[in-house]
């Protein structure tokens, strides 16, 4: 080989390393690419609360927003995140609403957002999940766990149903309503309807 065609020989070789340097740089991993991405459909979500009473106590909150995020196709990446208006609160009674959303209650003036952030995800059975998180309700944070089944397996869209139960009592919601006997404990029941928008299909244990 000649000198001309060893300098020719060694300046491709130089030129394809710094061509794959800047690849490498340029182009993110293909696990990055690869998660799934969700968006929340909030015109048909719900979410509702319920206390046993001598008078029914139950409504939904009409303001809230939801993400459901993962960074791999594995469903135990997955965090979930609600933050709800407090003042939000409709149970069809302005009275009611307007105890509620006081400082006996939500404190709505002073913390006007309710809100579950998980910190992990469990599969308990074929479609169902625990999802442990940290409740916060009137400045005071909690662990709380959602009991959670999830419909439309490998559709691309389908719902996130479950339920959550508190003690108000572990929140500072220590008062009543005149003439009306209140349990301590609320159940939360959470109806989330989801969109995959992106990325494979999440993937759950058999």
């Amino acid at each position: 080989m000649t000198a001309n065609r060893k300098r020719l020989t060694l300046s491709t070789m130089r030129l394809a390393a710094v061509f794959c340097l800047l690849a490498s740089v340029a182009l993110p991993p293909l696990c990055r690419a690869e998660a799934p991405v969700f968006v929340i459909t909030p015109e048909n979500s719900t979410i509702k609360f319920s206390v046993k009473a001598s008078v029914a106590i139950d409504g939904t909150f009409d303001k809230w927003n939801a993400t459901l995020k993962f960074t791999s196709p594995d469903v135990s990446t997955g965090v979930l995140d609600i933050e709800i208006q407090a003042a939000s609160v409709n149970t069809g009674s302005g009275m009611k609403d307007g105890k509620l959303k006081g400082k006996d209650f939500f404190d709505s003036e002073n913390d006007p957002l309710i809100s579950f952030k998980s910190t992990g995800i469990k599969q308990t059975g074929p479609d169902t999940f625990d999802v442990p998180g940290t409740f916060t309700i009137r400045g005071v944070s909690k662990p709380e766990t959602l009991s959670l089944t999830v419909s439309g397996r490998g559709t691309g869209s389908g719902a996130v149903k479950g339920t959550m139960a508190f003690d108000r009592k572990q929140y500072g919601m220590n008062s009543g309503i005149p003439f009306i006997k209140i349990a301590d404990r609320v159940e939360v029941t959470v109806d989330i309807h989801a969109k995959r928008t992106s990325g494979p299909p999440v993937e759950f244990k058999q």
